[in-house]
């Protein structure tokens, strides 16, 4: 087996993300489904833009935040993702690699804008995502480095990335290199509207290749076409998963095929902002696996992580988790 340089490789979209707080009065207006992500075009992005108030912009995507926390928390992570020649872009590239997450953009450059998330926070926290791909739709298998797969402990594959062709065909090719160099491979579900787009395909990426699933409880309840935790955990026995189940204030559930562990959700003071909470589980969790620890202790640092990011705005850390972990004996 290859000699290991990273504890985790995510792939997925470049994006920047751009926040503003909202009413409720602004999501009605452009038909927007509160607390999930919607793909938009340019000239909607841009009239959703001009509507926004003050808006911040944080260097974002789901595997991307991911591989940010493993990263605050002391692991080795890489990241491919593809972005363009722009302002935007050279944000991302310095962003990504200032926390120390070694970026791949591809075997060259993407002719398209890089990838915004436009993000419309309300007063309780709930984020509500328009993101418009433009660069990242252009993510292939060519640029999938077979090499730095099989250096890779976990390969961690967002959902959205199933939105566009070329990546799944980007995904199969980086499955199949894991599997051959005998390492694991985990899966973010992403969004509900992901599983319902695209369920067939991803019951049957899960079944061949997927090692780890991450989800929240409505998206695994979508994807097993469940109505309650019994139902969804019995179907998720014919999985042959290790599967993270989120469920907010009333913490996680991890199945790993015979024993169902809960674990409490961590104390917050106050939600601002719940973009980024399960890309920054997945990270706690992943560390946790990947540095030797046991199931419970897992989650413990995943809940630790996603409580830190839901706590501020952005999907990205802003403590040092890695010091909050040893704070708090995890």
């Amino acid at each position: 087996m290859p000699e290991t340089r990273f504890d985790v490789l995510g792939i997925g979209s470049a994006i920047v993300d751009i926040l503003s707080r909202c009413d409720e009065d602004l999501l009605g207006r452009f038909d927007l489904v509160k607390g999930c992500m919607a793909l938009t075009s340019a000239e909607k992005a841009k009239k959703i833009y001009d509507a926004m108030g003050k808006a911040m912009e944080i260097s974002g995507g789901s595997a991307a935040n991911t591989m940010a926390g493993i990263a605050s928390l002391g692991g080795t992570t890489a990241f491919v993702g593809k972005l363009g020649n722009d302002k935007l872009g050279e944000i991302f590239r310095h962003d990504i690699e200032a926390i120390g997450v070694d970026f791949h953009g591809g075997h060259k450059p993407a002719d398209l804008p890089t990838a915004t998330c436009l993000i419309l926070v309300t007063d309780d926290g709930q984020r509500t995502m328009n993101t418009h791909l433009g660069a990242s739709t252009t993510l292939g298998p060519d640029d999938i480095d077979e090499a730095r797969i099989a250096a890779s402990r976990v390969i961690y594959i967002e959902g959205y990335q199933w939105d566009t062709p070329q990546a799944k065909e980007a995904i199969r090719k980086a499955s199949r290199a894991a599997k051959g160099a005998g390492r694991e491979v985990a899966l973010s579900l992403s969004d509900p509207f992901v599983v319902d787009r695209h369920r067939e395909d991803l019951l049957t990426l899960i079944r061949d290749d997927v090692d780890i699933l991450f989800g929240n409880e409505e998206e695994i309840f979508r994807l097993y076409q469940a109505d309650d935790l019994a139902t969804a955990i019995t179907r998720l026995r014919g999985a042959d998963v290790l599967a993270c189940m989120t469920r907010g204030a009333k913490g996680t559930v991890v199945f790993d095929g015979t024993q169902t562990i809960a674990v409490e959700a961590f104390p917050v003071q106050k939600v601002v902002d719940t973009t980024g909470a399960g890309d920054l589980f997945a990270a706690g969790f992943l560390y946790g696996y990947t540095h030797g620890r046991d199931l419970p202790n897992c989650a413990k640092i995943g809940s630790m992580a996603a409580a830190e990011v839901i706590g501020h705005m952005g999907a990205r850390p802003e403590a040092d988790l890695r010091h909050m972990m040893g704070k708090h004996g995890l």
